[in-house]
C-alpha cells in the first residue's frame, strides 16, 4: 500500500511516499480503506521530534482518519465489513499513524459516521471536534445560556468549539482576523464575531458580555494566554480552559481569580480515554445528524503531498502566518 512515513524525525522533508505492507487486523481490531486524514500540530512535533515518543520506524504519520470498514480482526463486535467510520488518537502510543491507504485500528478508537457527512469532513473534525468536546463539558461543564469565548474562531478547534458550544445552547463570542472570516465564523452560528486587530476589540467585547454577566468559559486556544485581560472579562465562577501553549509561562493574576471564583482547567486530547473520547464522538454525531456540525477545510492536498502539508501546518501552528481556516486534508 502507498503511506507517507519517516525513518528518523526532523523537518518536513524527512517524510517517504512510498510501498508499504497492508497491515492485517490484529485481536480487537478494524482494517479501514482510508478515505480521508487531516494533519494536525501534534502531526508536526513527532514527525520534528518536538514531542518526543517512542516510534518504530518506518512510522506512518498521522492521527485521523475516516473511510470504510474493509474487514475485522478476532473479537471484534462494533463494526462489520461496509461500515463507514471515522476517528483520531493513533499515531501514538506504540500505534502507527493513519497516512496510507489503509489503517488497522483498535476499533475503541473508531466511530460511526453519520448518514450525510463526507468522509472528508468526518476526517477534518476528528481530533479538533474530540478536542473541543472535552474542553466544553468534560472540563469546562458547559450549560445551556451560559457565554463562551473562544480566539480563532474559524481555526480546527475554535470552529469546533464555536458549532459544538451553539449546539448546546450557548452565547458565543469569537475573534478572527479578516472580514471573510468574520463572516464564514457567524455562519457557524456565533452569536458576535470581532477582527482581533480592531483598536475597540476589548471595549466591543466587554458591551456585549457584561449585560450578560460576564464569560463562563473562555476557550483559550492561544500559545501564549494574557490572564491579565482574560480575567476582566470573566463572570463570577467562569472557568478558562487551557489546551495549547507547552512552553507558555503567562503571567497569573492571583488576586483577581480567587476573588472572582475562577477556575483555570487545563487539558491534553491524548490523556482522555477511549471511553471517554467516545463519549465525545457521539455528541459529535448527534450535532451531525441534526445538522449543525460542519468542519471547514482549509487546503486539500494529495497524500503524497504530505511533506507540504506539514510545512503549511508549521506555517499557521509554529509560524503565525494564519492564512488557513479550518483543517488541512489529506486523500489517499
Amino acid at each position: 500500500m502507498k503511506a507517507a512515513y519517516i525513518n528518523s524525525t526532523g523537518a518536513p522533508s524527512c517524510i517517504e511516499y512510498g510501498e508499504l505492507p497492508k497491515p492485517e487486523p490484529g485481536v480487537g481490531e478494524v482494517l479501514v480503506k482510508v478515505a480521508a486524514v487531516a494533519v494536525n500540530p501534534i502531526d508536526t512535533y513527532i514527525r520534528s521530534g518536538a514531542v518526543a515518543l517512542p516510534l518504530s520506524f518506518p512510522y506512518i504519520i498521522g492521527c485521523d482518519l475516516a473511510g470504510t470498514v474493509e474487514a475485522v480482526g478476532p473479537e471484534t463486535s462494533r463494526f462489520q465489513p461496509g461500515d463507514r467510520v471515522w476517528g483520531s488518537n493513533q499515531g501514538l502510543m506504540g500505534r502507527q499513524g493513519t497516512f496510507a491507504e489503509y489503517a488497522a485500528v483498535a476499533e475503541e478508537w473508531l466511530y460511526p459516521t453519520p448518514e450525510g457527512l463526507t468522509d472528508e469532513s468526518a476526517a477534518a473534525g476528528a481530533l479538533v471536534g474530540i478536542t473541543a468536546h472535552l474542553g466544553l463539558f468534560r472540563s469546562g461543564r458547559l450549560q445551556s445560556g451560559e457565554v463562551v469565548f473562544v480566539n480563532g474562531g474559524t481555526g480546527g478547534v475554535g470552529s469546533s468549539v464555536v458549532q459544538l458550544a451553539k449546539g448546546a445552547g450557548a452565547t458565543v463570542v469569537a475573534t478572527v482576523g479578516t472580514a471573510e472570516k468574520q463572516s464564514l465564523c457567524r455562519d457557524l452560528g456565533a452569536d458576535l464575531v470581532l477582527d482581533y486587530h480592531a483598536p475597540t476589540l476589548d471595549d466591543d467585547i466587554r458591551a456585549f458580555v457584561e449585560p450578560r454577566g460576564g464569560i463562563n468559559l473562555w476557550y483559550e486556544t492561544l500559545r501564549e494566554p494574557n490572564l491579565e485581560r482574560t480575567i476582566g472579562f470573566m463572570a463570577l465562577g467562569g472557568r478558562v480552559i487551557f489546551m495549547a501553549g507547552r512552553d507558555a509561562r503567562p503571567i497569573f493574576p492571583v488576586g483577581p481569580s480567587y476573588t472572582k471564583d475562577v477556575s483555570y482547567l487545563g487539558f491534553a486530547m491524548f490523556n482522555a480515554s477511549a471511553e471517554e473520547q467516545r463519549l465525545c464522538a457521539d455528541g459529535i454525531n448527534r450535532l451531525s445528524e441534526s445538522g449543525g456540525w460542519r468542519p471547514i477545510i482549509g487546503r486539500r492536498l494529495s497524500l503524497a503531498e504530505a511533506a507540504a502539508a506539514h510545512e503549511c501546518q508549521e506555517d499557521e501552528t509554529l509560524k503565525g502566518k494564519s492564512n488557513l481556516s479550518g483543517k488541512i486534508l489529506l486523500t489517499p
